[in-house]
């Protein structure tokens, strides 16, 4: 689901919750993550293709995420053979969530729907990466092969195919004509074991009438409310959370970075450049390293 006009409306809170219906016979989870979308669109300077791509990875992460507990972390990783290259997601439950695309300022023509083409900035070949760090000695990895570029289709092979989970997910970013983040969301309802067959093919139908995410967010709608449309008033919701971008870069881990090259890498900065300066791709922060700097992290490296 993506658009894209020339006009705007108020922006509400960004929110994301977690419940369940059909007396437990599905779980949902939706989002409004306009801000957030806004805040990496702003870091990276992304043109609208790509800030439609990422934004839909960073909503289906921030969901992902809240099926999550305590510590526990993930990272998506879109690797498809378009010309964004790789974009890469990381969230945790408490739905703190940082991202970037190798190639920003991608933008293709519109698709012939006269949408944003994000299959084709993505590409339609390739593979999607989840890696899930839940506190045990490895983290688990599932990885299934892009089947549309479009990416709700490509999160929903996932579930079925990696977790053994039926779902649904819907993404939707809209961007103004300016590159302004309209509305961003989306929603992903799993279907759990012994759903009956009627209540099955009501979801179903459900699902192919929705309008899209954006559509409905446009029209002031909550995430609660677009489960309403796909489930009706058997909804509990058991969660609710503000998704953020948060980046865990500092200074201090880039100078424990460079404390680990050693005195012979520290010595060449400090002999040919004179300086460092280094960049988190996630944030888009750039940290800077005078010479008298790096000589006292020479002068650590060398009691370490």
């Amino acid at each position: 689901m993506k658009g894209q006009v020339e006009g705007g409306s108020r922006k509400l809170k960004d929110e994301l919750v977690r419940g369940t219906a059909w007396n437990g016979g599905i779980r949902v989870f939706a989002a409004r993550t306009t801000e957030l979308v806004g805040e990496l669109q702003r870091r990276h300077g992304t043109f609208p293709t790509a800030t439609a791509a990422l934004g839909r990875t960073a909503t289906a992460a921030a969901m992902m995420g809240a099926m999550l507990k305590g510590k526990e972390k993930l990272t998506l990783q879109v690797k498809g053979d378009g010309p964004l290259g790789q974009i890469v997601v990381d969230a945790n439950a408490s739905a703190e969530i940082r991202g970037y695309v190798d190639h920003p300022q991608v933008h293709v023509a519109s698709n012939d729907q006269g949408k944003l083409d994000v299959a084709g900035a993505v590409g339609r070949n390739g593979y999607i990466h989840v890696i899930k760090d839940l506190g045990l000695k490895e983290p688990y990895r599932g990885s299934v092969p892009i089947i549309s570029g479009e990416l709700a289709e490509d999160f929903t092979l996932y579930f079925a195919d990696s977790e053994q989970s039926p779902s649904a997910v819907g993404l939707g970013v809209l961007v103004d004509v300016d590159g302004t983040v309209l509305h961003a969301g989306g929603f992903i309802v799993q279907v759990m074991p012994g759903l009956p067959e009627d209540q099955l093919e009501r979801l179903e139908r459900a699902i192919s009438a929705m309008p899209q995410v954006t559509s409905l967010l446009d029209q002031g709608e909550t995430p609660e409310s677009l489960l309403h449309f796909l489930v009706g008033e058997d909804l509990t919701i058991h969660h609710s959370i503000e998704p953020v971008f948060r980046c865990k870069c500092s200074r201090e881990r880039f100078e424990q970075a460079l404390i680990t090259l050693g005195k012979k890498e520290l010595n060449s900065l400090i002999e040919e450049d004179g300086k460092a300066e280094l960049h988190c791709h996630f944030c888009n922060e750039k940290y800077l390293f005078e010479a008298e700097e790096l000589k006292a992290l020479h002068s650590i490296s060398d009691r370490q």
